[in-house]
């Protein structure tokens, strides 16, 4: 005899980058098997496939976790988690001054994607004649760069690479993903160091997911206030 299939309840968000609205779902026991097991590993390549995986089974397979900004996965995650484990997250935070730990309550729902206080424009002209079309970084584009505890002048290459969607010049326009990553390379080895900073700037101005925490620390009464930043900070 079969026995009785459990629905879940449905909710819609926003994406923030692109405004498009979604269904989802809570987590399943299943993902949060997945979720546990990689928080276990403390593993951050690990922690971020679980996320990608599980974002992707709850909101059935509508969003492609690697074709996200990083902000959008984790936007979606937090949401998810609300409707999952509860709106209220404990998160330890640590004292500026003693540096010990206290348990802080967090609304997760009411974190929303920041945007930056200046708008950079991701038209970016180099010379005169020749220019980029920028684009935020996606969830697969980190996959293939190292984390930041390894970063080398390939890996600030390889993030530059990756928020490139175009080059153009007087004559015309070439799609970075017609190029080869050899082409790109060479191309962005051969910037100078003002025309760099211009691409910088674009980047380093993603929205982020952010919250501002104030607590006043247990052990030593100092008053903290400080930023929150990133789906892994709410992660346990």
């Amino acid at each position: 005899m079969a026995l009785p299939i459990l629905e879940s309840p449905k909710y819609t968000l926003t994406i923030p980058s692109t405004q498009k609205t979604v269904e989802y779902r809570p987590f399943l026991v299943k993902e949060e098997k997945i979720l546990m097991l990689a928080q276990q590993s403390n593993d951050q390549k690990q922690i971020m496939s679980s996320i990608e995986s599980v974002v992707e089974a709850c909101t059935f397979g509508t969003v492609k976790a690697k074709q996200l900004t990083s902000f959008d996965l984790e936007y979606i995650f937090l949401k998810l988690r609300a409707k999952s484990v509860g709106e209220i997250s404990d998160i330890r935070c640590k004292c500026e001054k003693c540096e010990e730990y206290t348990e802080v309550s967090v609304n997760i729902d009411e974190i929303e994607v920041t945007q930056p206080t200046e708008k950079v424009d991701s038209k970016v002209m180099l010379t005169d004649k020749i220019g980029v079309v920028l684009r935020h970084i996606l969830v697969g584009d980190m996959s293939s760069i190292v984390t930041a505890e390894d970063v080398t002048a390939e890996t600030v290459t390889d993030m530059i690479i990756a928020s490139i969607e175009s080059i153009f010049d007087e004559s015309a326009v070439y799609p970075a993903d017609q190029s080869t990553h050899k082409e790109l390379s060479e191309f962005v080895n051969s910037l100078s160091r003002s025309q760099l900073t211009k691409i910088e700037k674009f980047v380093e101005n993603a929205p982020k997911l952010k919250h501002a925490v104030e607590f006043t620390c247990k052990p030593c009464g100092h008053a903290n206030n400080f930023i929150l930043t990133g789906a892994q900070a709410f992660f346990e």
